[in-house]
């Protein structure tokens, strides 16, 4: 029996722990859906006047509306769309009728339309802060020379146009932008990977649990054998 205990402990023992990471897992992928829809819902409510004092985090995706006009001043984000491929995301600064200047993400520009004329009209947009999280150590330094960037830095970006440190991401125009096609903030680009996980530690408790079944049983079978060739003798 104790050759036998032995795998069947072991065996047991690992099936557990994989039960256990699969229900972590089923548990996380509750949180991670609680938290996009209040993402989501916070993204959709009505916009606010800027606020006065603004934080990156208690202000992350408030919906906002600002009224001013662009300055002309901007910064061509390289990046990909959806549907487009390679892509610029246009970051123009802007200055509110109060006299406050912040940086305004247009949307996407296809590469091929970036020597298009470009329009910076008086308007009053709606959009949501966002500082977006893109700049690791394999970011390359912006080509200053070709005013293209590789990662929206929002510090970096307001220093260059002599902005605040607020980004809004543009979701609606008073006046209609022939230039850059919108792209508007959501939940889509945050990763919700457990279900596939949860997915994954399950099925590896069952084939865990079914594999130490078949060594156990491989283990009987010459007992069984032995058995028999004794009785027959």
């Amino acid at each position: 029996m104790l050759r036998l205990g032995i795998p069947l402990a072991f065996g047991l023992i690992g099936t557990a722990i994989l039960l256990a990471l699969g229900n972590w897992q089923v548990n996380r992928l509750g949180e991670k859906e609680a938290f996009l829809a209040a993402i989501d819902a916070r993204i959709t409510e009505a916009p606010v006047d800027l606020p006065a004092t603004i934080d990156p985090e208690a202000d992350r995706f408030r919906a906002v509306e600002v009224r001013g006009r662009y300055t002309g001043q901007e910064i061509d984000v390289l990046a990909s769309a959806k549907g487009v491929g390679a892509a610029y995301r246009v970051i123009s600064a802007f200055e509110t009728d109060d006299g406050r200047r912040v940086l305004i993400d247009r949307g996407f520009l296809p590469v091929a339309q970036r020597a298009a004329p470009r329009t910076f009209p008086e308007a009053r947009l709606q959009g949501n802060l966002h500082w977006p999280d893109e700049v690791d150590s394999f970011t390359p330094e912006p080509d200053t020379g070709d005013n293209t960037w590789f990662a929206r830095d929002v510090p970096a970006l307001a220093a260059a146009l002599d902005t605040e440190p607020v980004l809004i991401v543009l979701r609606a125009t008073s006046e209609p932008d022939p230039f850059a096609t919108p792209y508007p903030l959501d939940t889509s680009g945050i990763p919700n990977d457990h279900l596939e996980y949860a997915v994954t530690w399950f099925s590896l408790a069952a084939v865990w649990f079914g594999m130490t079944l078949y060594f156990l049983w491989r283990m009987r079978r010459p007992d069984r054998g032995a058995s028999r060739a004794t009785d027959e003798q």
